[in-house]
């Protein structure tokens, strides 16, 4: 095997490279021991340092294979003219040494534990100091962060609160009645329906404010759709966040929605779903994420980073946003997304699910940014690390709320 020497190394002035022997085997060593943690994955052989030529750019030699006994011999190099390419051969094994470093993993070892914190990138004990833009992870002297995974809010946070306000509420009041018409004796929207019907019921005997009867289906077509549109509207009106209303409007829209009220439904939030749904289909609706989220979603996803969603609205209503940006799909830099089904966003217990879901071994190696006070609260309290977003139209924060703040991705 053939190793390029390039940094550590001075030309003396008769243009012969000068270098400690200790750099050298320290060199060959780390080469060695990543070779074996990456012989499953198609190496050759595992390459021992006995067998290694260390080479500078300029292509003279630093070091070669020990001589072995009669009939040993030296290992080829094809007589030294294309050493080049043949380092090229393992470009592979020193890329996943390189990407594991900044996840605080350790290449020289086969399951890539996390790096003592005395270890450097060579097994020795230099301290390691390296930036990269949105999504690295930074290590100073002897304190690694060790963020393994971001979990992002939507409203406020990735997509402007006006989105929401401005373009999906008024679209799934305006629309309902359109899309049961057009649906109606689909498996999906008689499903819809049955739900409606049942969640309706139940606002009648509580005496919820806008609940209107809904008629049989003997009655007609026409005058149950009235009266579904009645109570879906005033739903979306009230701001309720009820499971067959949200499915209905992601049917015709294709977008995620947080709503502030902690009544939970999963009914009418379905059928919000479908309303959107349809919208996104049609090319009525386009999703809005802000200017500097598409570079910090790739440049998070280029360092190994991984990036979930977690909002209000169903799962399929987060897909659905994220597929049809105003950025085109950006679901490819997007590794999951959770909803309500894991628990409310201010309850402690919803963020310790998610922890364990995501299989850290801390949950502080998880990030989460969200426009909203109370969820931070509820995050920090479960042990992740958490960053408020200040965008244009958020809300008011508490004074001295404690928690770091941003305006773009690109501060974290």
């Amino acid at each position: 095997m053939v190793v390029l020497a390039g940094n550590g190394l001075k030309m003396a002035s008769n243009s012969r490279v000068c270098i400690r022997s200790n750099q050298v085997a320290e060199t060959k060593a780390f080469i060695s021991n990543i070779c074996r943690q990456f012989y499953d994955l198609g190496l050759q052989k595992e390459m021992v340092t006995e067998d290694m030529y260390v080479v500078p750019p300029n292509g003279s030699k630093l070091s070669w294979p020990i001589s072995k006994p009669y009939p040993h011999k030296l290992p080829k190099s094809s007589d030294f003219a294309p050493l080049c390419v043949k380092a090229e051969c393992y470009h592979y094994v020193f890329d996943a040494a390189i990407n594991l470093h900044p996840l605080g993993l350790d290449c020289s070892t086969r399951n890539h534990g996390p790096i003592p914190k005395s270890r450097g990138v060579f097994g020795g004990h230099q301290h390691v100091d390296m930036s990269v833009k949105a999504g690295s992870l930074i290590s100073h002297n002897d304190k690694e962060q060790q963020r393994r995974c971001i979990v992002l809010d939507i409203e406020g946070t990735t997509t402007p609160i006006s989105f929401v306000t401005d373009i999906l509420f008024p679209y799934a009041r305006e629309n309902v009645g359109r899309h049961l018409d057009l649906t109606y004796d689909s498996t999906e929207t008689q499903d819809d329906i049955k739900l409606l019907q049942s969640q309706v019921h139940d606002d009648l005997q509580q005496g919820i404010a806008g609940a209107v009867p809904i008629p049989s289906n003997d009655a007609g077509k026409e005058e149950l759709i009235a009266a579904l549109v009645a109570n879906v509207q005033a739903m979306i009106r009230a701001d309720r966040k009820i499971t067959a209303l949200k499915q209905l409007q992601v049917r015709t829209m294709k977008l995620v929605v947080k709503m502030p009220s902690l009544n939970l439904a999963a009914d009418i939030l379905r059928i919000q779903g479908h309303i959107w749904r349809t919208g996104f289909q049609n090319n009525e609706i386009e999703g809005v994420v802000f200017d500097d989220v598409p570079e910090a979603l790739e440049n998070w996803h280029a360092s190994g980073v991984k990036v979930y969603i977690y909002s209000s609205g169903s799962r399929l209503a987060q897909r659905l946003i994220f597929g049809n940006t105003n950025y085109g799909d950006l679901r490819k830099y997007l590794c999951g997304f959770f909803d309500t089904r894991v628990g409310n966003k201010k309850e402690t217990s919803s963020y310790v699910e998610i922890s364990e879901s995501l299989g850290v071994d801390k949950p502080s190696e998880i990030l989460f940014v969200s426009d909203v006070y109370q969820e931070a609260i509820a995050a920090k309290a479960a042990g992740l690390e958490v960053i408020i977003s200040v965008r244009p139209g958020n809300g008011p924060l508490p004074e001295n709320h404690g928690f770091k703040t941003i305006q773009y991705f690109s501060e974290i």
